[in-house]
């Protein structure tokens, strides 16, 4: 490919592309949890993590130097009915290689080092998924063209952050000193994630009913379905991390409480969760025998995936049942499948260029099969 046309085709480089800084790190923490011990995974989840990482810090470069030369393209991103929603993905990355840091980096930095890093990319992935958790829902509602058939699971992508920063803030209660501020951030982590749940339903619901009313796009925008299993899976992961350390933070009644929580709220919304991967599989399976073509939205077959793993983990855990535990293993070798997948037929795409081009300005319209043909009576 020519030098001019890779310039010309990076330029569109989006936010969506963090989106594989969130599905790599995925892998690393679901593996560190996982409630089985398998030899050999303790090494490769580092490796993915120090991956991640890397893969995080090229990826801020160049989207700060895509601001910087490609300005006008760079702004037009968030005006974006499809695009836009993408931008809640980099303080994702940023809470998942920070949660990284503390489950796996420290054996590779020290938990001191591990800890005060976590802490960095904790307080700029919560504030930046605050802000998009507002930001472009406000757009939606002031400027985006929202047809009938519009919504799709990117919707998720701005108001699922603080989910991600509820689960991942959890682990940091242990690091903090006992008193007013462990007790504020127990709670904080809480309050997020209501945030996110709330909006997280009312957006599953809406996804929903434009399946049942108008049917699949039929076209790469297909793998978003995967993205509903986000803030399920992440929010049964917050409420087991968050039960777990409750007792440290508030008086041991109220923490009981809190992991009863864990379970009744954990194994009923886990329920849901199966049958939308059921769903999904089916959609995604379908398409992809009538050419589904590659594309970045592929990724989303691995975060939500990785929080199904994380959150069946927490549920082994405050149940103490087999089946969790079998449960757990089974979704992270699903998860290691399409991880592998994509990540292969990324950088396969990235090497060719086919992969950058300007993201679609128009509405993706939906549509169903044409009825089946019925006998004569």
């Amino acid at each position: 490919m020519a030098t001019t046309e890779r310039h010309r085709l990076l330029s569109y480089l989006g936010p969506n592309w963090f989106a594989s800084v969130m599905g790599t790190g995925i892998v690393a923490t679901a593996g560190a949890t996982l409630p089985l011990r398998v030899p050999g995974l303790r090494a490769f989840a580092e490796a993915v993590w120090v991956a991640a990482t890397v893969w995080l810090v090229i990826l801020i470069v160049a989207a700060a130097a895509h601001w910087v030369r490609n300005p006008t393209v760079a702004r037009s991103h968030a005006y974006n009915p499809q695009m836009g929603h993408f931008y809640g993905a980099a303080p994702m990355a940023l809470l998942t290689v920070g949660a990284g840091a503390v489950l796996v980096g420290r054996d590779l930095i020290g938990m001191r080092a591990a800890v005060d890093l976590d802490w960095v990319l904790w307080t700029v992935g919560t504030l930046g998924g605050l802000f998009t958790a507002m930001s472009i829902p406000y757009l939606m509602f002031t400027q985006y063209r929202v047809e009938a058939d519009a919504a799709f699971g990117g919707w998720l992508m701005p108001v699922v952050p603080p989910m991600v920063s509820a689960a991942t803030g959890a682990l940091l209660i242990p690091h903090m000193a006992p008193g007013t501020g462990r007790q504020t951030m127990l709670y904080g982590c809480y309050a997020m994630f209501g945030l996110s749940l709330v909006a997280s339903l009312i957006i599953i619901t809406m996804v929903w009913s434009r399946l049942a009313h108008f049917g699949t796009s039929g076209t790469a925008r297909v793998p978003t379905l995967w993205i509903v299993l986000g803030p399920l899976g992440q929010s049964i992961t917050a409420a087991g991390l968050l039960g777990t350390n409750a007792t440290l933070a508030v008086d041991q009644d109220l923490a009981d409480g809190m992991g009863v929580f864990a379970i009744l709220y954990g194994v009923p919304v886990w329920g849901f969760a199966v049958l939308w991967i059921s769903l999904a599989t089916a959609l995604t399976v379908r398409t992809a025998r009538r050419g589904m073509p590659f594309a970045l939205t592929w990724w989303s077959l691995t975060f939500p995936v990785g929080t199904f793993v994380t959150g069946t983990t927490q549920l082994a855990i405050h149940t103490g049942l087999p089946a969790f535990r079998v449960a757990a293993a089974i979704a992270y070798v699903g998860l290691l499948s399409t991880w592998c997948l994509v990540a292969i037929r990324t950088f396969r795409g990235g090497l060719r260029g086919n992969i950058f081009a300007p993201p679609p300005t128009g509405p993706i319209k939906a549509h169903k099969d044409p009825p089946a043909a019925t006998p004569a009576s």
